[in-house]
């Protein structure tokens, strides 16, 4: 294979220790390699340009060497400065022929410079994780948009971006109708909302049921352990947001026989925390209590000043939601009087009463910044479902209006189908008569 001409990753050398876990994470990825094989005879991608920004980690690459095999021309960034695999990404370029613009530990500037030159590739379509991408694309680089057909979206924090962009859009009248057939074309230049349609992989079931729950409630305590050497039995932990990725960690952590206390801000997760064996109370309170921090709710300042002022010497705190908004790390600077790094991805804040709080991983997703991030079995389905989800799109997408759509459910089912062959797992199918007993109303009890 062709090393890639354009690129820029830590060191080129390191792609024969890359090869070897990309091979390693597709011998676990059995739904993900099917559709490979697929595509490799069918090229249903032929010719198509993706901007692909994603961790850049041994299952998405398997992913872009699906892709690729289908005939797309793909183009990868990272989707998080810390989550990068350095020998991945030499691989990917050095192997695989893949463009890809990642380095682990990039700084911000580094980070956008490569969201724009993925974009660079001028795609057609977009794969995104967290919508930085789609977001970039619709500000700084708006003269791209007529090319865009489609895109996808992998993660919850993502998909609501994406959404809150569209009903923007909807506000306005962002499709003209013209020609004698009345064909559609997009406004790009008076659209201020979504300009092409995406589909949310987040939400298919075989993503987010399993993806987020048992993927990030494993990851996630793999990175604190990798990065902290603790032992959570005993321990007080506590976690913000009772979500599917919530209640996968709660869950984890009860098992490494951790006393869970959940924060909640909606009632009905707030209820099913409480029924599932979990201590339930706002921040504050909690603040007061825990020994462990974990926030996974994708939203912003979800710990903040007043909570870390409440915590105990020694408090460890962590984020699995998304973006490293979710702890106010601005705030605790400003009260600390000394912060200093004591570990790989840990440093200590000391506030002026002599309490220490550390934050693991500057703030950002531990599961890929101190760990490997989810393993390759889960990610199977998730990565399933964005190849297929992708061929749907080049099919469909011009049928399409500018908005956010669910993973068509044949796609959904079909990834499951597949995920159980794959485990050598039958299953029972409907007889006729309970299939018209389904269907009807007239048969009572």
């Amino acid at each position: 294979m062709k090393l890639a001409s354009n690129h820029d990753v830590k060191d080129l050398s390191l792609s024969s220790k890359g090869m070897d876990r990309i091979e390693w994470a597709g011998h676990n990825m059995p739904v993900v390699r099917k559709i490979r094989g697929r595509f490799a005879k069918e090229k249903p991608l032929k010719n198509l340009r993706i901007a692909a920004c994603l961790h850049v980690t041994t299952e998405t690459a398997n992913l872009m060497l699906t892709l690729r095999d289908g005939g797309a021309r793909v183009a990868l960034c990272a989707s998080n400065p810390l989550s990068t695999q350095d020998d991945v990404a030499a691989a990917l370029v050095k192997e695989y022929g893949v463009a890809t613009f990642s380095i682990k530990g990039e700084d911000n500037d580094t980070y956008y410079k490569h969201l724009a030159s993925t974009l660079d590739a001028k795609p057609q379509f977009t794969m995104d994780d967290g919508a930085d991408l789609v977001s970039m694309l619709h500000s700084k680089r708006r003269n791209l948009l007529p090319k865009v057909q489609g895109g996808t979206e992998e993660t919850t924090t993502g998909v609501i971006r994406l959404r809150s962009l569209a009903q923007e859009g909807q506000k306005q009248q962002a499709l003209k109708a013209t020609g004698t057939e009345g064909q559609k074309v997009r406004s790009i230049a008076a659209a201020k909302g979504l300009a092409y349609p995406i589909v949310a992989v987040n939400d298919a079931k075989t993503k987010h049921f399993f993806d987020n729950r048992y993927g990030t409630g494993q990851s996630t305590i793999d990175g604190i352990i990798r990065a902290t050497n603790i032992l959570l039995a005993g321990l007080k932990v506590v976690v913000a947001g009772y979500g599917w990725c919530g209640r996968g960690f709660a869950m984890r952590a009860k098992g490494h026989g951790a006393n869970v206390i959940v924060t909640e801000v909606d009632p009905v997760c707030a209820i099913e925390a409480t029924m599932d064996g979990f201590l339930v109370m706002p921040m504050a309170e909690a603040a007061e209590q825990g020994d462990v921090f974990v926030t996974l709710t994708g939203n912003k300042h979800v710990i903040r000043k007043e909570h870390f002022r409440r915590m105990k010497d020694g408090a460890i705190v962590a984020n699995s939601g998304h973006f490293n908004i979710e702890l106010d790390l601005e705030a605790l600077a400003g009260i600390a009087k000394e912060r200093r790094p004591i570990r790989e991805f840990m440093e200590e804040f000391k506030l002026p009463n002599g309490r220490r709080i550390y934050v693991l991983a500057e703030g950002r997703l531990i599961n890929l910044s101190a760990a490997e991030g989810h393993p390759a079995q889960v990610m199977d389905m998730s990565f399933a479902n964005q190849a297929l989800s992708m061929e749907y799109l080049a099919q469909h997408a011009a049928e399409l209006e500018p908005d956010v759509y669910p993973v068509p459910e044949e796609i959904d089912r079909e990834v499951a189908k597949l995920k159980l062959d794959s485990m050598g797992l039958n299953i029972d199918t409907l007889t006729k008569e309970q299939v018209k007993y389904l269907s009807s109303w007239e048969e009572g009890t």
